[in-house]
C-alpha cells in the first residue's frame, strides 16, 4: 500500500473533542494511527472489546481512571464509536469530569441519531474524512481514478473492480441489514440498485418507488438511510428567488466515490469520451469541491441550476458566487456555453468556469474555459471560491 500524505488536519486544543466520520475504507483509522502515535485506542471492531463494552459499557470509565496519567494528555481514540452508542454517556462523563480528550472515529452517524444517543451538546468537533484527492496524488491518471474510484485501496490495486463489488456488498450487509437499519432487505437491494442508474440525475421518487415495489416515501426514507452511512448526498437546486421556469423541488443524489458508482452499475470507461465518460467526470469533479469545501472549513453550499427548458449549470458555488459547468469534450463549442452564458446573464456571478478536457486555458465572453487539473490546482489553492 502507497503512503499517502492526507490533506486532512485535527488540531484539537486543551479540553476539546473530536468526531471523525467518513465512510469505510477512505483511510480514517491509518490517518489516526500516524497522526496520534502515542494515544490510547480502542477498536470496537475487534470482538471481545465490543462485547466487553456492549455488556458493561462503564468498563471504559473504570479503564481509562486506572490508565498511565501521560498517555491520558493525549486523545482517546475510540474506533466505530456507532457500535456502541452507551459509550457515549461513558465519555461525556469523562469529558466534564475529567477533563479528558477524546477522537470519536465511524462510518456512520444513524444509528447514534436513532437511538437518540448522546452527541456531545457541542463539545466535540466535527471532521470528515474523503476518498483521496488530486492534491494528495502525484501524477494523478483520470481514467483510473474514473474507473477506480479515490478510495485508497481501490486507486492503488489492480484487482480494483472485485474489491468494488465486495465494498457494496459488505457496505449493504455491514452498514444497513446487520444494524437493523431497514426491514424489508429485498426491497432496500432493489432500490440500491435502481438509485445506481438514475446516480447524478433529477430524482424521481414515484419512478423509483414503483421499480421497488414500495412508496414514496420510503423511497425518500431509503436516500435518508444512504446520507446517514455516508455512502452519498443529496444536492439541492439552487433558487436565489421563487421563479416559475427554475426547477427547485427535485434534487440529485451523488454517491461518495465515483468508483463505487461505477462499480455498482458495471461501468467501465475505456477512454476519455462518450456519455459515461462525461458523467463520471462531473462526478469527480464534484467529489474534489465537496472534499475542498469540507478540508478548508469553508461550508460554501453546493447545488445545481437546471430550468425547465433544460438549461443546466452542473454546480453553483457559495448562493451563486460561483459556477462551474463540467464537460468531459476536448473542444468547447459555442453549444456547451449556452447554460453558463444564460446563467451569468441571470445572476452575475463572480465567477463562471468550464471545466473541461481541453489543453490549454481560455476565456471566451468573462467564462473561464479551463483544463481540468488546472480548474482543481485552482480550486485548492484557493482562487475558486475563498
Amino acid at each position: 500500500m502507497v503512503n499517502i500524505k492526507r490533506i486532512i488536519r485535527i488540531n484539537l486544543p486543551k479540553g476539546k473533542s473530536a468526531f471523525l466520520w467518513g465512510p469505510r475504507k477512505t483511510g480514517k483509522t491509518t490517518y489516526l494511527k500516524e497522526a496520534f502515535p502515542n494515544s490510547l485506542k480502542y477498536d470496537l471492531l475487534q470482538t471481545d472489546l465490543f462485547l466487553d463494552f456492549v455488556k458493561r459499557p462503564y468498563l471504559l470509565r473504570e479503564q481509562l481512571l486506572t490508565s498511565n496519567p501521560k498517555q491520558l494528555r493525549e486523545p482517546i481514540i475510540i474506533d466505530e464509536v456507532q457500535k456502541i452508542p452507551q459509550l457515549l454517556d461513558e465519555v461525556h462523563w469523562l469529558i466534564e469530569n475529567k477533563n479528558f480528550r477524546f477522537l470519536l472515529c465511524g462510518s456512520s452517524v444513524r444509528k447514534l441519531k436513532r437511538g437518540k444517543a448522546n452527541l456531545l451538546g457541542g463539545r466535540a468537533w466535527r471532521y470528515e474524512m474523503h476518498p483521496l484527492v488530486s492534491k494528495e496524488i502525484a501524477s494523478l491518471d483520470l481514467l483510473t481514478v474514473l474507473n477506480r474510484g479515490l478510495i485508497p485501496s481501490h486507486y492503488f490495486e489492480s484487482g480494483y473492480r472485485k474489491s468494488l463489488q465486495a465494498y457494496v456488498r459488505d457496505y449493504l450487509k455491514e452498514e444497513v441489514f446487520d444494524e437493523g437499519l431497514t426491514r424489508n432487505i429485498p426491497a432496500f437491494s432493489r432500490f440500491f440498485e435502481s438509485m445506481g442508474y438514475s446516480h447524478g440525475e433529477l430524482t424521481n421518487y414515484a419512478n423509483i418507488a414503483r421499480d421497488c415495489g414500495v412508496d414514496a416515501k420510503t423511497v425518500k426514507e431509503y436516500y435518508q438511510i444512504l446520507v446517514d452511512t455516508l455512502l452519498g448526498f443529496m444536492l439541492e437546486p439552487f433558487k436565489k428567488r421563487q421563479e416559475r421556469q427554475v426547477i427547485t423541488k427535485a434534487g440529485k443524489f451523488y454517491l461518495f466515490d465515483v468508483g463505487i458508482a461505477g462499480g455498482l452499475t458495471g461501468r467501465l470507461i475505456p477512454e476519455a469520451k462518450g456519455e459515461q465518460f462525461g458523467k463520471a467526470f462531473e462526478h469527480f469533479i464534484l467529489m474534489e469541491i465537496m472534499a475542498h469545501r469540507s478540508y478548508r472549513e469553508l461550508d460554501y453550499e453546493v447545488n445545481f441550476w437546471r430550468t425547465k427548458t433544460g438549461l443546466e449549470v452542473d454546480f453553483i458555488l457559495g448562493r451563486g458566487e460561483t459556477a462551474v459547468e463540467v464537460k468531459g469534450a476536448s473542444r468547447i463549442g459555442s453549444t456547451d456555453l449556452r447554460p453558463l452564458k444564460a446563467f451569468v446573464q441571470e445572476y452575475h456571478p463572480r465567477s463562471a468556469y468550464l471545466v473541461c478536457n481541453e489543453r490549454k486555458q481560455r476565456i471566451h465572453d468573462d467564462i473561464d474555459i479551463v483544463p481540468w487539473r488546472e480548474f482543481l490546482s485552482m480550486l485548492w489553492d484557493g482562487g475558486i471560491i475563498a
